[in-house]
């Protein structure tokens, strides 16, 4: 083993609060003190290096000398926290109204993935595999602002599916319902898919596919 010294380009607010996050988990939850391997800052700084450097879950738990089950357990507590603080589509929504210069910006994402793997309706091809990127992963879509920013994301599907369908699936029905419920929203709330032209939910043209396949 050769040892040696990183720096994480994070900003240390970013590490205190959620430092901050986990301390408040650890009270709801009632831990006592001292009983776990980390602090909460400690652990703050493992969740952190794993989402920033994608580093290995059995290097996390050799530094911290803690077990690699322990590892797993600690970013999937990191991860929960911070999943608990995104808004949901209801608030994505009003942001929208109350900001109507601001679109919000429909798109998928495959995020890859080494650990899945499921034949497919045919029985011939894999469910996770996306043909267009020649990977396994899960597509993931997502409502962003003007600027790139998440608002909000939906459930992952396997890879095999195509943007436009798992939009259809967790997004337009979203959005339909919430509007339904009498969110205080326009009529027509402006989703802009990327690369095409604002258009309503419903009004998915040939233009706007290629304009998606385009942004990937």
């Amino acid at each position: 083993m050769v040892p040696y010294t990183a720096t994480l380009d994070v900003d240390q607010a970013t590490v205190w609060h959620l430092s901050a996050l986990l301390n408040a988990e650890r009270q709801r939850r009632g831990t006592r003190t001292g009983t776990r391997a980390l602090t909460c800052y400690k652990q703050a700084v493992l969740v952190v290096r794993w989402l920033r450097d994608g580093t290995a879950i059995d290097a996390l738990a050799r530094d911290n000398r803690i077990f690699r089950a322990t590892g797993y357990r600690y970013v999937n507590e990191g991860i929960d926290v911070l999943a608990d603080q995104a808004p949901d589509l209801h608030q994505v929504l009003e942001h929208a109204r109350t900001t109507p210069d601001d679109p919000l910006i429909l798109d998928g994402k495959l995020f890859v993935s080494d650990r899945c793997s499921e034949p497919g309706p045919t029985g011939r091809s894999d469910l996770w595999y996306s043909g267009h990127k020649h990977r396994h992963g899960g597509n993931i879509q997502f409502l962003s602002d003007a600027r790139g920013e998440p608002l909000w994301v939906s459930d992952v599907e396997p890879g095999s599916t195509p943007d436009i369908t798992a939009a259809r699936r967790h997004v337009f029905p979203l959005v339909h319902k919430a509007t339904a419920e009498e969110v205080a929203v326009p009529a027509n709330p402006r989703l802009r898919r990327c690369g095409s032209r604002r258009t309503h939910p419903d009004q998915t043209s040939a233009r706007g596919r290629r304009a998606s396949r385009a942004c990937r």
